[in-house]
């Protein structure tokens, strides 16, 4: 018996600028399932992305059918999908500094969906932040910090507790080690597998990281100009890739790593 969907997208195509971007997309991640979605620099990748969160950006417009949790995101009203968005469905974007209020105590932005969801009052939010902050291995203390007090590691732990807040279904997550040094985004990487293993959550994750992607998803979706060239279980897809675009990433990722001399 198939897994229920979380997600699931049907001939999605998003216009930027009146260029296409993603074209005819179909995926469906089920509960607790992990997808990577890999490809070459201009594929869609992230723009898939942010159309499975309902954030695309602004001159993006999308066509066809995204349902999160059973709700059609494409031509949703912006209330309709501020509900989803944090209840359903969160992100954690690349650049923790653009997801985060630079003017706001990181606390404050942790708390704000926390008392807009789940219907926390002051005090509640504030243990429960203090508990999100512990999750991702940060001090109670950082709750009054803000964003440039932090280090680059730990701004994106705090993007990470901010999409763990609500205990989405799905998270979505948009190179999230690309700006951190090997060390921290491993350390990160570690924390994101354990709360999505304790939680059940889904995944969707875009990395350009081989490793990264073998690492954490059992799923992969390959784009190239916008179309899905190749899907499937993640080993399966690595150790005998059907597309040149799947065999060229391959390829470059081997290349990527020194040979280890005697």
């Amino acid at each position: 018996m198939s897994t229920a969907a979380i997600a699931e997208t049907r001939d999605l195509r998003v216009l930027v600028g009146g260029t296409p971007g993603v074209d005819g997309l179909a995926l469906r991640i089920g509960d607790g399932e992990r997808w990577g979605v890999v490809g070459p620099s201009g594929a869609g990748k992230s723009l898939t992305a942010a159309a499975v969160a309902g954030l695309l950006p602004p001159g993006a417009t999308a066509t066809g059918s995204v349902r999160v949790a059973g709700t059609e995101l494409v031509g949703a009203s912006e209330t309709g999908l501020a509900d989803v968005r944090g209840r359903d469905v969160a992100l954690v974007a690349q650049d923790s500094a653009v997801a985060l209020h630079p003017l706001l105590p990181v606390g404050r932005q942790l708390a704000m969906p926390l008392r807009r969801h789940q219907g926390l009052d002051r005090a509640g939010a504030r243990a429960r932040v203090a508990e999100l902050l512990a999750e991702v291995d940060l001090p109670a203390e950082l709750a009054r910090a803000r964003p440039a007090q932090l280090s680059g590691g730990q701004r994106q732990r705090v993007a990470l507790a901010a999409a763990l807040a609500c205990r989405s279904r799905l998270l979505v997550a948009d190179e999230p080690t690309a700006a951190l040094d090997p060390p921290v985004a491993r350390a990160l990487l570690d924390r994101l597998d354990r709360s999505l293993t304790a939680t059940g959550t889904a995944l969707l994750l875009v990395t350009h990281d081989l490793g990264v992607l073998a690492a954490v998803c059992g799923h992969v979706v390959v784009l190239a100009g916008g179309r899905v060239v190749e899907s499937g279980p993640v080993p399966e897809v690595l150790a005998a890739p059907g597309h040149e675009v799947t065999r060229e990433l391959v390829e470059a990722a081997r290349l990527s790593v020194p040979e280890v001399r005697a």
